[in-house]
């Protein structure tokens, strides 16, 4: 995970207002007492000191604790993480243009000699080599766009029906757009919750209308934000994307295959034929830099429904049947309350993701 990360645009600023002004005497009348002073800010309502250097760590925390605290409210036990590209939007209409957006996150569309080519600039020739492969390809990620929609429908209905007092589950995305949209609408649509983890970016981003109001986040920090995709997460999915899709898909599988979670993880990697052009997996078992048996910490899916069983036999064998053998817990508390209405379990974090120190 990154270890640095840069700081808000205003950070140079806030940073030198924070630094004191070198005390001058005042020119008091013998006798006379100074004028009266202003009270000084709470630390934690002083705005100058949390968006200085010496606030970082306030900053860190806060991403931390804030979405654990809304998670606890909105009683989210686990979730099922969708990663993929933000850049392509959904065919919903035969009429409706495919578009390249601009960047990962990002509202704007690409310059239109990045924009797949329409099928009049290639028959009249006016497309280039680019922009022709574009047009191939941008139908095939549209596609990527309603089967993740679908899968995240399929996964969230069936969620909705686990006993459970507690949220399962639950479709998280990235809350922009492309694939993370396409996954938040889907569940949605299905009626559930669902979860998104937006970035704060240096360009124009907002997320997806689709996200749970009430479970909308912004993050500052990248590796906080990493660190709540894989916290409550007991499945991804990874559909075909850019470096961003890349990164997170090799961090969870780094940290299954060293054994750092201390929890089984299912890995779903969406479009074989795609993946398989990305990367050559067979190549890294050959040459030693891989165990072969790492292979076996994902599968391949091609279709919603193949994706979806996967899913459905990994959460089930790794978790739901283990908790049934272990019995069910009360749907009403019989711990002891630390205040009226409120059980010790409030105050516990959620099942979350352990690392084994």
């Amino acid at each position: 995970m990154e270890v640095t990360q840069q700081e808000p645009a205003h950070s140079s600023r806030t940073e030198q207002a924070a630094e004191p002004e070198p005390a001058t005497e005042a020119k008091l009348p013998s006798g006379s007492a100074p004028p009266p002073l202003d009270r000084a800010p709470l630390a934690y309502e002083n705005s100058t000191f949390l968006n200085s250097a010496d606030g970082r760590l306030i900053r860190i925390l806060a991403e931390y604790t804030e979405p654990l605290a809304r998670f606890r409210r909105e009683q989210i036990q686990d979730t099922v993480v969708f990663f993929g590209s933000a850049r392509f939007r959904g065919k919903e209409e035969a009429d409706h243009e495919l578009e390249l957006l601009d960047n990962t996150g990002a509202t704007r569309p690409a310059p239109s000699e990045e924009q797949p080519a329409s099928i009049p600039d290639i028959r009249d020739g006016k497309a280039t080599d680019l922009q022709r492969k574009r047009a191939v390809a941008a139908v095939e990620m549209a596609r990527y766009y309603e089967d993740a929609r679908r899968l995240a429908f399929l996964l969230t209905q069936w969620s909705k029906a686990i006993p459970s007092r507690r949220h399962r589950f639950v479709v998280t995305s990235g809350g922009g757009p492309g694939i993370m949209e396409a996954a938040n609408r889907g569940a949605y649509e299905a009626g559930g919750k669902t979860i998104g983890l937006n970035i704060r970016l240096p360009f124009e981003q907002t997320p997806n209308p689709y996200v749970t109001p009430s479970l909308n986040f912004e993050f500052h920090y990248f590796f906080m934000r990493k660190l709540w995709f894989a916290y409550l997460s007991k499945a991804l999915v990874v559909f075909p994307g850019g470096f961003g899709t890349l990164d997170e898909m090799f961090e969870i599988l780094t940290l299954a295959q060293t054994e750092k979670l201390a929890k089984k993880i299912t890995v779903v990697v969406y479009g074989s034929e795609y993946w398989k052009k990305i990367f050559n997996l067979q190549a890294l078992v050959d040459t030693g830099a891989i165990s072969p048996k790492d292979i076996d910490l994902f599968q391949f899916a091609d279709t919603p429904e193949q994706a979806f069983e996967i899913l459905k036999h990994g959460l089930t064998e790794n978790y739901l049947t283990p908790e049934a053998a272990g019995g069910r817990r009360p749907e009403i508390s019989t711990e002891p309350e630390l205040l009226p209405g409120v059980s010790i379990e409030e105050y516990l974090p959620p099942e979350v993701a352990r690392t084994r120190r």
